[in-house]
């Protein structure tokens, strides 16, 4: 793992506890994805087309691995303490985060703005999506 990093990430009763804001999380993990070797033959930041889909079809693959785990209520493989809908979650996490690395886009801005935006929203507040045609599951 780069030094850069190990500075950040602490050991506490035995957990990981990483300390970053999201556009440090984007850069950590688009790091560590680029060390690994996943990143040699992409250009960036103009990351092809196709190259995003695929990324964007393996996120999707780590939902739907979180779904699975939902539905038949299981722990992770690799990480037995932890149900798999929290792993997979994660993975789809770190690699949303390498994604927009690659890209060189301002994750963490456009949360924010995304939280803020949401929060004025009409369409989310709780009477009108219990309303007929509501955003309601």
């Amino acid at each position: 793992m780069n030094g850069t990093y190990q500075a950040i990430i602490s050991r506490q009763s035995g957990q990981v506890q990483l300390q970053i804001t999201t556009n440090q999380l984007v850069e950590f993990c688009h790091s560590l994805a680029e060390e690994a070797g996943w990143w040699e033959s992409v250009q960036r930041p103009n990351v092809p087309v196709p190259e995003i889909n695929t990324k964007l079809l393996l996120i999707h693959t780590e939902i739907s691995e979180a779904t699975e785990g939902v539905r038949k209520d299981l722990m992770d493989d690799k990480l037995p303490h932890r149900k798999m809908v929290e792993v997979e979650l994660a993975d789809a996490l770190i690699r949303i985060c390498d994604l927009a690395g690659a890209m060189g886009l301002d994750l963490g801005g456009a949360v924010a703005e995304k939280l803020a935006y949401n929060a004025t929203r009409e369409d989310h507040k709780l009477e009108v999506r219990a309303m007929e045609g509501g955003k309601k599951f």
